[in-house]
């Protein structure tokens, strides 16, 4: 998001990152999908979904640079747990079915409003106690029918430019390829590396949605700092 945010206007960079989330989410269910919490997406999803529509809605209406400034304020937040003992995960075999819907209708709508919203939770999935591969595998499967209505609305909103279909497709494409490489590199990671690194990628993440939605609302608001030095005269009188 940060990155896309440098070469395509703000209010197409949502649609960019769903293409190339959604070739992502789809690669990683064909890689992963004996992993997959089909329990936890049957109740997740269906309710993402409508608030998906919201989301993408307020995109066309609302200035998203104040809501990645939020996002990114919220991913900085993840910068203590780099520093603290990761406490032992239990698995929950089954997932009460109240603990989805709040998450799913958050997550529909901030995907809806910024394109995506995979590290933003993250921490849902830990504290799920889900292993790495049912973590990459769930989210996924959660996540690709609402990447897909997401298109669907971003095209008919007028957000989805022939620049931003061709970056999302470089995005999708790149993309693919992660997911192939993952499949070979997650068998060596550690789970508490694989916690550490999504931690370190979202506070990565959020220092640069905050610095360049910094920018982006200083140049809306015509907002400009100045700065000058009182010489030493003024000082004395």
């Amino acid at each position: 998001m940060p990155l896309l945010g440098l070469v395509l206007p703000g209010n197409q960079v949502p649609a960019t990152l769903s293409i190339g989330t959604a070739a992502s989410s789809a690669a990683r269910i064909l890689t992963f999908r004996h992993a997959i919490r089909w329990d936890i997406v049957r109740h997740f999803a269906p309710t993402a979904l409508p608030f998906a529509g919201l989301g993408v809605w307020a995109l066309s209406c609302m200035n998203p640079a104040y809501l990645s400034l939020l996002l990114g304020l919220f991913l900085m937040g993840n910068l203590p747990l780099l520093f603290r003992k990761p406490m032992p995960s239990r698995a929950v075999a089954t997932v009460p079915v109240a603990k989805l819907h709040m998450p799913g209708a958050a997550a529909g709508f901030i995907s809806g409003f910024t394109g995506a919203v995979g590290l933003v939770f993250n921490g849902f999935y830990y504290r799920l106690g889900l292993r790495k591969e049912e973590i990459i595998a769930t989210r996924a499967a959660n996540e690709i029918l609402l990447h897909l209505l997401k298109i669907i609305l971003y095209a008919a909103l007028g957000l989805l430019s022939a620049h931003a279909t061709v970056a999302g497709l470089v995005v999708a494409m790149a993309a693919i390829l992660s997911s192939m490489g993952m499949k070979y590199l997650l068998p060596y990671l550690h789970d508490r590396l694989f916690h550490y690194i999504g931690h370190a990628a979202m506070v990565i993440a959020g220092i640069m949605m905050v610095i360049i939605a910094g920018e982006q609302i200083a140049q809306q608001e015509n907002i400009t700092v100045y700065f000058a030095h009182a010489d030493e005269r003024t000082q004395r009188d």
